[in-house]
């Protein structure tokens, strides 16, 4: 796909319904002018009111540093009944693409017979757009993580979520073609700004089930533990093929935990397929 592809390209994917603010943001904001009033209006009050706003400050704030958190907007953490009901499982794989990891877990993946969602930072798309759009041919999906996964993400205002996921947005549409429909957050961190500028791009926020830690853990048994047991229909695992540890002999941790993961789904009776495929219906 080339450049001449513009903005106008991602327009029809934008939501004009409107917005409705989760309960906890519609309460903090209350609890804000409950706060305000009484300190104006009480003698005494302001102390009390100062805490009560910095004790709401800090439950917001402990929202958003909880990846698999619903309280600031709709989070998608498990799979929806009917995927569960075809004993489905998703595999979502973060960070990429990486030239050296992603080829071996694309080859991984068709070994098996199995389909994974790559959640990739659009600045190293740009990078191997080949490799992004080698990721689609082969039947798997990739959804947005970000522009540039700034580590400073959560802490972003309306303009720049905005910035940073619609840039995403349509590089990620000009390489492969394909509009994703799921977000992820770096790290899973967010604030209250995030679920409307979601809303409004016509995205879902995606977490998961299960975390391996693959990015620190180098013990591949441990990863895999993690991600495997109790392992049940409708999970979302998380592994990742960009920032990925190494194992003690320099081997990305991810190439290590797939084979006996998805060893373990087949034999389990579950399918591992893309995210665009678990809710389509």
């Amino acid at each position: 796909m080339g450049k001449s592809r513009s903005m106008t390209s991602v327009v029809p994917a934008l939501r004009s319904d409107s917005w409705q603010w989760p309960p906890m943001v519609r309460a903090s904001v209350g609890w804000h002018l409950v706060a305000l009033g009484s300190a104006i209006t009480v003698p005494g009050a302001v102390p009390w009111a100062i805490a009560a706003v910095a004790l709401n400050h800090a439950l917001i704030t402990a929202a958003g540093l909880t990846p698999r958190s619903s309280l600031l907007g709709q989070n998608l953490t498990r799979l929806p009944a009917a995927a569960r009901a075809r004993r489905e499982v998703a595999i979502t794989i973060d960070d990429g693409p990486d030239p050296e990891v992603t080829p071996q877990v694309l080859d991984l993946l068709d070994a098996h017979g199995q389909r994974a969602t790559f959640f990739c930072i659009a600045e190293r798309v740009a990078a191997h757009p080949a490799l992004a759009r080698e990721i689609v041919a082969r039947g798997h999906s990739i959804q947005n993580h970000t522009a540039r996964h700034r580590h400073n993400f959560s802490l972003l205002g309306p303009r720049g979520f905005e910035a940073e996921i619609s840039q995403a947005q349509q590089l990620l549409f000009e390489v492969t073609g394909e509009r994703p429909s799921c977000f992820r957050a770096p790290a899973g961190l967010r604030n209250p700004f995030l679920a409307p500028v979601l809303h409004r791009l016509g995205l879902s926020l995606v977490s998961w089930t299960r975390r391996g830690f693959d990015t620190r853990e180098r013990d591949a048994a441990a990863v895999l533990a993690r991600l495997a047991q109790d392992l049940e229909p409708g999970d979302i695992l998380l592994l990742h093929d960009g920032n990925a540890a190494r194992t003690h002999d320099g081997r990305a941790v991810v190439l290590e935990v797939l084979p006996p993961l998805l060893e373990r789904i087949r034999t389990d009776g579950l399918r591992a397929v893309t995210l665009p495929e678990a809710l389509a219906a």
